[in-house]
């Protein structure tokens, strides 16, 4: 059942006391993953932040603000772990590279969890695929060389994939502001395609 498996899920230490990747955590583990048999919609991104590890709730900082405005949600529809499923590569915050940004996500969740978690998603929809890494475990050889020839190839990579529909997209951080904006195409024809399918998930019965 999913409660046991975040039950599970949230004793995991494994990152801090026995890494099979690279040097041990080195903070305390907080996992985050959300999960529900009954959601329509999953969100597969990247790993926790410092804002989402020290609040526990994923997307709980500008990046969420800004993936909930791509999807035209609400705060409380987001967080509906009925309807929403979220699912990061890693569920610990990795911890910080010498430049300051976030490491990537612990390869040890995807072997230890994430296909243990999938499995429970039975009733999903649709799935946004968030970033390099989670295009990398879910698209397949429909990962292009670039994130931009990954995310512009949408149409085929929505209609392809069995179990339904897939979006790539890429993060919603700050730091792709400049590629927002060298790629228009995204919000102009993109994003309402995907809210038009976000809102057929959550009201259609």
């Amino acid at each position: 059942m999913p409660d046991d498996l975040l039950t599970r899920i949230a004793a995991c230490r494994v990152c801090r006391d026995a890494p099979k990747y690279g040097a041990r955590l080195p903070h305390e583990p907080r996992p985050v993953c959300v999960v529900s048999p009954t959601a329509r919609i999953l969100i597969a991104g990247q790993a926790p932040g410092t804002r989402v590890h020290a609040s526990g709730i994923p997307f709980n900082d500008p990046s969420g603000d800004r993936l909930r405005a791509w999807m035209d949600v609400s705060r409380d529809t987001f967080y509906d772990r009925r309807k929403i499923a979220i699912v990061p590569m890693g569920f610990c915050f990795p911890g910080l590279d010498a430049k300051g940004g976030d490491l990537p996500p612990r390869r040890e969740c995807r072997e230890l969890w994430r296909d243990e978690v999938m499995e429970t998603l039975e009733n999903v929809r649709l799935t946004l695929v968030i970033g390099q890494y989670a295009h990398a475990y879910h698209l397949g050889a429909d990962r292009k060389r670039t994130l931009t020839e990954t995310v512009a190839n949408w149409r085929k990579i929505r209609e392809r994939h069995t179990g339904g529909a897939v979006y790539a997209l890429p993060h919603p951080s700050w730091r792709n502001n400049a590629w927002l904006k060298k790629n228009p195409w995204f919000e102009q024809d993109l994003l309402p395609e995907l809210r038009a399918a976000i809102k057929a998930c959550l009201t259609d019965t």
